[in-house]
């Protein structure tokens, strides 16, 4: 099982998406790769690699990435954003069935649910997702897809009233069961990596078995 720590920050006051690269960079939060190819049939594998810190009641959540194309044509969170330039962060915050995602496309379109399984999901209330914070290099906007610059970054703040089906109110010394992804599912070329590998036959992100280990400290 794969492993990571997650650095505890201290931050006064309000933080915004935009406001996080610089301060990762500042408290010298290090790069994790999204690099596992686990399916021969999608063989593609852009450059990606996401860090991550806390400060107790908000997660704060940067990916970098390099690809041959983007798109980003979801029309409003909750949308179909697996579809687009997409990265994932999967989460279960206890021992017990339910786990979260929290899918993002590259202009900040945002869907998150909750749920036992695949097909089980119950998205959040449009507020909750709302209250996620997020900053991209590329806008906001739709993209159709084009040919990608060299590199494009995404920054979020996620509260942890994200979690809405938990009561957490602070993640200090909390150990939870995550992986973090990269797809894009109607791209030109298709791809499905992840962080923790998931050795099965076919692509399916909605395996908390095959989640690696996340410690806040």
């Amino acid at each position: 099982m794969k492993t990571l720590n997650v650095k505890h920050l201290t931050v006064a006051g309000q933080l915004s998406a935009a406001d996080v690269p610089a301060l990762l960079d500042a408290n010298h939060v290090e790069w994790q790769l999204i690099s596992t190819v686990n399916w021969t049939d999608y063989p593609y594998r852009p450059h990606v690699a996401f860090r991550i810190a806390h400060c107790g009641d908000r997660i704060l959540l940067q990916y970098r990435v390099s690809e041959e194309t983007v798109r980003a044509v979801a029309p409003h969170d909750g949308g179909n954003v697996w579809e687009d330039s997409c990265c994932e962060f999967f989460c279960q915050p206890d021992a017990g069935p339910l786990y979260y995602n929290m899918e993002c496309n590259c202009a900040g379109t945002l869907l998150v649910a909750v749920g036992t399984g695949r097909d089980d999901r119950i998205q959040a209330d449009p507020a909750i997702v709302a209250a996620v914070d997020r900053w991209s290099s590329l806008g906001r906007g739709i993209i159709n897809e084009r040919e990608a610059p060299a590199e494009w970054t995404m920054a979020l703040v996620i509260p942890v009233v994200t979690f809405f089906r938990h009561h957490i109110t602070d993640l200090t010394g909390l150990t939870v069961h995550a992986n973090f992804y990269k797809c894009g599912d109607k791209l030109t070329t298709p791809h499905f990596l992840s962080w923790s590998p998931i050795p099965i036959p076919h692509p399916d992100f909605h395996r908390p078995e095959f989640f690696g280990e996340v410690r806040f400290e």
